[in-house]
């Protein structure tokens, strides 16, 4: 079966979460990724747990599926000529190294690999970048959602600022950099030429401020934490029924506004009361609505509510664990748990990648590696006995 990068060779010198992710995600999509691993240790995310299984880390088993690891001390020379040969082999180099002079120390800088392999698409995943006064300082997810901004208006309103507890800073970098990876070997197409790509988990994170972000810059408003609520929007939040069991219900216009009343057959009452007539209004009084509205929906169980907004047309759903959302039947009708055999550990499952091609389908073809697992076949690949 073809694959979308069918041919294209990725040499990941990465840990943790944002390159591994984003090598994954082009693993996906076909391409032959190897994941250069140190001997002994290999990636840090390898010790990150419990949850183990098996003797490895469930966190190393979330992003490492479809790649072969090759166990490489890159400080000692010999090791080091092997890496130089892999990437000479190679399309994309992915490094998440912060310091430069380490890069230069080995030859392994983007400037020096450009000028030896012209074609080479090196991208570069650090906490800052190369510029700025921050180059150079080691990057962790926490810090980008607490310098970026994102941190000050998450969580309640009476409450501190939260961190989201998905490392989304490295998430996203990681998908950026796959959509730069991808632009910069459509370019190559037409140039033959590489790129190199700065990717930070700084400037990743900072695109998350987005409408909030514009506020600001446009309006001069600065967020606040609305906890479980909309700025922008009322109702926007969670509820719960009589059950005590959680929902969220997404009122985003007017005309939903109206089916919303006719549910809950409050015209008589809050559906013409002035103070509630447009969304301006309703954020105005919020605080008088949203209680207004919970008390009516202690009258019902949740799933009596959920029925009726889903006969309405009004988005609304259950807030489920993570147990109930892996067994969705949503989930599952679109297949969206992976389940790949495993050397060791039998069968191990992962969540699938979204894109959906309609000729060329994402390919799960490896499981997450054993340290080391693939480094006499990759070496032979080169001509090297083992």
């Amino acid at each position: 079966m073809k694959t979308i990068l069918e041919g294209v060779r990725v040499i990941e010198l990465t840990e943790a979460l944002a390159g591994p992710y984003c090598a994954m995600l082009l693993g996906d999509f076909g391409a032959d990724v190897i994941k250069v691993e140190r001997p002994g240790t290999g990636d840090q995310s390898r010790g990150w747990g419990p949850p183990f299984v098996g003797g490895e880390s469930a966190y190393f088993l979330a992003t490492n599926r479809n790649k072969r690891s090759i166990a490489l001390n890159y400080d000692d020379s010999h090791d080091l000529e092997i890496l130089l040969q892999l990437i000479a082999s190679s399309d994309v180099f992915l490094s998440n190294q912060p310091s430069l002079a380490s890069l230069q120390k080995r030859g392994l800088d983007p400037q020096t690999l450009r000028a030896k392999y012209p074609r080479l698409i090196y991208c570069s995943i650090t906490g800052y970048g190369f510029t700025g006064p921050n180059a150079g300082r080691p990057g962790y997810d926490i810090l980008a959602q607490a310098e970026t901004g994102l941190m000050s208006f998450t969580g309640e309103p009476e409450g501190g600022p939260m961190r989201y507890p998905i490392a989304i800073a490295d998430m996203t970098c990681g998908m950026y950099a796959a959509m730069g990876i991808l632009g910069a070997l459509f370019a190559r197409e037409k140039t033959g030429e590489g790129q190199f790509l700065d990717m930070s988990l700084f400037d990743s994170q900072l695109t998350w401020l987005a409408n909030a972000g514009s506020s600001y810059l446009n309006a001069n408003s600065e967020p606040r934490r609305w906890g479980n609520a909309h700025p922008n929007i009322v109702p926007y939040q969670v509820f719960r029924g009589s059950d005590r069991k959680y929902f969220v219900v997404a009122v985003g216009t007017e005309r939903l506004w109206r089916k919303f009343v006719e549910v809950l057959e409050a015209h008589a009452t809050f559906g013409s009361d002035d103070r509630f007539a447009s969304n301006p209004l309703r954020i105005e009084h919020r605080a008088e609505l949203v209680a207004i509205l919970q008390g009516r929906f202690d009258a019902e169980a949740r799933d009596a509510w959920l029925e009726k907004f889903t006969r309405a047309g009004i988005p609304a759903a259950p807030i489920n664990t993570t147990a109930e959302a892996l067994h969705d039947a949503q989930a599952l009708a679109r297949g969206l748990i992976v389940q790949i055999e495993h050397p060791a550990l039998g069968e191990v499952r992962s969540i699938a990648n979204p894109v959906r091609f309609s000729d060329m389908p994402v390919s799960y073809r490896l499981p997450p590696p054993i340290l080391g697992e693939h480094t006499e076949e990759i070496l032979r690949g080169l001509g090297i006995s083992v």
